[in-house]
């Protein structure tokens, strides 16, 4: 997909400056309220689910009931979601460990390494779940047999929850329409020490009839073990870019992950200039995903 010129100057690539290492220079605020002078970052970890104890009235094993072989069987199918999740993290390390191998023997000319690995590629392609399931969940969509399609969309849903994910999305708002297209940075990654790094860009187009201005950002961004991270800034890339009908703002920026596959989603918080005392609203950013493994979609922003 080729987009055409704006008509508004594309920004510059977001500098490395905005992302030190794996802290971000953020301030989070009330909505509605000015920002704080002192940035700081919310974690939110997420909570580990625990089994609730029976009580004197449920059925455990012992009482002779049915309910505690239910609440046993349900703790297995989680032990083995949990284990089939795990087992694709690290195979996804592997995956990210041979591409980046295979890059550096490309760039000392050590073809013979380098074919080597690409072979290993090849082969992990074939064989990982993941994308096997993709490929026939895609296959059975196009040839109408949905009851297929269900079965593989739920298995990718326990192997891999952002797997039905693109690493794109598109959403409009009033009028806004906001699109982004995620990538994965070899360069700037180390697997072996757990930093996975990914670029994306996005493109904001005013399809409204009246100027905004885009004021704050807001980010959620979640790993591949469910841990959240929410992120306020002032604008974006240092700008607080005005939109006029019928034309549109482009950026990049990028974020670093402790896993190689995760999620991000959230909102920008932009008014109408055309018009004095104009209340703020919230556009969305639709859910797309930083995945290692790509997708199917062969349109790139970048």
């Amino acid at each position: 997909m080729q987009w055409a010129a704006l008509s508004s100057p594309p920004a510059p690539a977001a500098p490395a400056a905005v992302w030190m290492g794996r802290r971000l220079r953020t301030a989070r605020w009330p909505r509605g309220s000015s920002p704080s002078p002192a940035p700081r970052r919310v974690v939110l970890a997420a909570a580990a689910s625990s089994s609730p104890s029976p009580d004197a009235n449920s059925n455990s094993p012992g009482s002779g009931g049915g309910g505690g072989g239910e609440e046993e069987e349900e703790e297995r199918e989680d032990a083995a979601r949990m284990e089939k999740a795990a087992a694709f993290l690290m195979r996804s390390q592997k995956y990210a460990m041979l591409k980046q191998q295979l890059a550096v023997a490309a760039q000392f000319e050590d073809y013979k390494e380098a074919a080597r690995l690409r072979d290993s590629l090849k082969s992990f392609e074939e064989e990982e779940p993941v994308l096997r399931l993709r490929r026939s969940l895609k296959k059975a969509v196009e040839e109408e047999r949905f009851e297929d399609a269900a079965k593989y969309r739920d298995e990718l849903k326990i192997l891999a929850p952002h797997a039905l994910l693109k690493c794109s999305s598109d959403a409009t708002t009033l009028g806004i329409r906001v699109q982004v297209r995620s990538v994965y940075i070899e360069s700037r990654s180390q697997p072996l020490k757990g930093q996975f790094f990914f670029a994306y860009r996005i493109r904001i187009t005013n399809n409204s009839q009246r100027p905004v201005q885009l004021l704050r950002r807001h980010w959620i961004v979640t790993d591949a073990n469910g841990r959240t991270e929410n992120i306020w800034g002032v604008g974006v890339v240092g700008e607080q870019p005005v939109i006029f009908p019928r034309t549109g703002f482009e950026y990049s920026s990028a974020c670093p992950l402790n896993t190689p596959n995760g999620r991000m989603e959230g909102d920008f918080e932009m008014k109408h200039i055309d018009k004095a005392g104009s209340s703020t609203f919230n556009v969305a950013i639709a859910p797309f995903s930083l995945s290692i493994l790509g997708d199917d979609n062969d349109d790139v922003l970048l």
